[in-house]
């Protein structure tokens, strides 16, 4: 049963990077900083594999996307990405990964969705900050402007974002449970 475990894991840990690596071109443009559904993959990975393995997973996203596989927003690769403008929401991600998995790990019972969900708004807002602080470095754009181009638009899809995850998470979770694959 320990190999199986192995094997789930890092096939686990595979399909959701595979997951990170499909979806994540596919954004909006809406300016300088797109809709991505990174995050949507992310609180996703979650119910599934955990923060250690949501955390290893987009570990190998960034590292791969670093190498030059066109695999960030808009399609692109580079280590250009990573410092360029909206490089700072990509390292903010982490804090999805991170926070929301150890919220969901250690919560359970009635409370564990409705403070998943808070985790998620949290890690959110700490991946906003994080970003927006990098974008305001990059472009020399004042805090008003700054939120204006990099937060407020995105707020309704993140929270649409999340919403999708938690019923689709739960509901991949709850027979990979039943068949005793995950805890």
């Amino acid at each position: 049963m320990k190999n199986q475990n192995k094997l789930y894991l890092l096939t686990s840990y595979a399909l959701i990077t595979a997951l990170i690596c499909i979806f994540a071109p596919l954004s909006i443009p809406i300016g300088p900083i797109p809709i991505s559904l990174t995050n949507l993959i992310l609180y996703f990975s979650i119910f599934i594999i955990g923060w250690k393995g949501s955390t290893i997973s987009f570990t190998v996203y960034l590292l791969l996307g670093l190498v030059g596989l066109p695999i960030f927003s808009g399609g692109v690769g580079g280590p250009a990405k990573l410092v360029g403008p909206t490089g700072g929401y990509l390292f903010g991600f982490f804090f999805i990964s991170i926070i929301t998995g150890l919220v969901f790990e250690k919560t359970s019972g009635k409370v564990r969705i409705p403070f998943t969900l808070i985790a998620m708004i949290v890690s959110t807002a700490i991946c906003y900050g994080f970003g927006t602080a990098w974008f305001m470095y990059q472009t020399e754009n004042t805090l008003s402007a700054a939120l204006t181009i990099c937060v407020y638009p995105f707020i309704p899809f993140d929270l649409g974002k999340m919403v999708i995850a938690t019923l689709l998470g739960m509901a991949v979770r709850k027979p990979l449970c039943k068949q005793g694959i995950i805890q």
